[in-house]
C-alpha cells in the first residue's frame, strides 16, 4: 500500500519509557527510544549521514524521496505552489516514561539568523492519556537567572518557575516557539511540530545527555537563550492554549493554526475524509480505508498512515476514531 507508514524511531536524547506497543501492536524500536517519528522528512539533528529520523514506506523507498519525485501527487499543486516539496511537518508519537527535560524551540526567524535552518519548532501535543505538562513562566525572568538555573542544574528551581497544568486526554496543547515546556511522567501523547530537529535544554540531571555539550545549538548557552522567551504569562494566557473540550472535530487553538491543522474524527459507520497531504494516527476501533471505491487497506489502534493528495477524497469504514494531521493552509514568510 503506497501510502502505509513503515515507521522508524529516531534515536532521542529520552531516557525509557512505558513502551508504546501498550497503544500500537508493533514493538518500539529499543527500551531507550521512546519517540517515533511519522510520516518524517526530517533528519535527527548531526544524523544527515544515516537518515535516522527519516520514514521509510512500505515500498523501501524514504518518504523524502517518493515526495520529491512527485511532489504534486504528494502534496498537490497548491500546496507546492506555496512550499515546494517541504511538508511543512513532523509528527511524532511520545510516551515519557518520567517526566522530561525542560527545553524550549526557536522560532523559524532565529534559526534562520542563527543556525540556518529553514523552520522553527512551533509545536502541539494531542494527548492520549491525561497526565501533567509544564508550559511557559509564570513570572518575568532576566536571562541571566535562567543561565544561572542552567549553569547550576537547578531543576526545582526552573520547574518552579513554570506553570504547572493537568490535561486531560483529547486535549491538545500549542506550544509557541521559545516558549519553555516539559512533558510529566506517564503522559503518551501526539506530538505536531515543524520539521526541525532544534532543541535548547535546560535541564539533563538524571538523563544520558550531555546538556554542557548539546544543549545550545552549538552557540553556547549565552547566545542560544536569546531564543527563549522570557516573559511571563498570566495563567489565563496559558489555558488559552488548550483546547477547552476533548471534542469531535478540529483541535487545535486557532493561533496554532499558521502551522498546522489538527482534527480529531469519529467513525460511526462511513466518514470520508477530504484530500490532501495527511498523517493519520488510529486511535481507537477498527476500520477500513477504501479508496477510489475500492477496499485499499485495513487500519487498527496504533496504525499510522501517511497519505497523499493523489488518492482524492478517501474513505474509513467500520467504528473507531482516528487524529487527521495536516500542513498549514497558508502562506508563511
Amino acid at each position: 500500500m503506497r501510502g502505509e507508514d513503515q515507521r522508524q524511531s529516531a534515536a532521542g536524547a529520552l531516557l525509557p519509557g512505558r513502551p508504546s506497543d501498550i497503544f500500537r501492536s508493533d514493538k518500539p524500536s529499543g527500551p531507550n527510544e521512546p519517540e517515533d517519528w511519522v510520516a518524517s522528512t526530517t533528519c535527527c539533528l548531526g544524523c544527515a549521514g544515516s537518515k535516522l529520523g527519516m520514514t521509510v514506506l512500505s515500498d523501501g523507498r524514504l518518504l523524502a524521496d517518493a515526495i520529491a519525485a512527485d511532489p504534486e501527487y504528494w502534496l498537490g499543486p497548491a500546496h507546492v505552489a506555496q512550499f515546494g516539496t517541504d511538508t511543512k511537518l513532523l509528527v511524532k508519537l511520545l510516551d515519557a516514561g518520567q517526566r522530561l527535560p525542560v527545553h524550549a524551540h526557536p522560532h523559524r526567524y532565529w534559526a534562520r539568523e542563527h543556525v540556518g535552518a529553514k523552520h522553527g519548532k512551533a509545536e502541539a501535543w494531542h494527548l492520549l492519556t491525561p497526565g501533567e505538562v509544564y508550559l511557559g513562566l509564570r513570572e518575568d525572568v532576566i536571562r541571566e537567572e535562567l543561565l544561572g538555573l542552567v549553569e547550576r542544574q537547578d531543576v526545582e528551581g526552573m520547574l518552579g518557575r513554570m506553570h504547572r497544568l493537568n490535561v486531560e486526554a483529547h486535549q491538545t496543547v500549542y506550544v509557541p516557539p521559545g516558549t519553555l515546556h516539559a512533558i510529566g511522567e506517564g503522559v503518551f501523547l501526539i506530538e505536531v511540530q515543524e520539521p526541525e530537529d532544534l532543541s535548547i535544554l535546560y535541564d539533563w540531571k538524571g538523563f544520558d545527555i550531555d546538556g554542557f555539550r548539546d544543549g545550545h545549538l552549538g552557540l553556547g548557552f549565552e547566545k542560544a537563550l536569546t531564543a527563549v522567551d522570557t516573559r511571563g504569562l498570566a495563567r489565563e494566557e496559558v489555558e488559552r492554549l488548550i483546547t477547552s473540550e476533548a471534542s469531535i472535530g478540529a483541535a487545535l487553538p486557532d493561533v496554532a493554526k499558521e502551522y498546522f491543522y489538527l482534527e480529531r474524527v469519529e467513525i460511526r459507520g462511513r466518514k470520508v475524509l477530504s484530500s490532501g497531504f495527511a498523517v493519520l494516527v488510529v486511535c481507537e476501533g477498527s476500520l477500513e480505508m477504501w479508496v477510489d471505491g475500492e477496499r485499499a487497506l485495513d487500519v487498527n489502534k496504533g496504525k499510522t498512515l501517511v497519505v497523499p493528495f493523489g488518492y482524492g477524497d478517501f474513505e474509513l469504514r467500520g467504528f473507531g476514531e482516528v487524529v487527521v494531521i495536516k500542513p498549514p493552509r497558508g502562506q508563511q514568510v
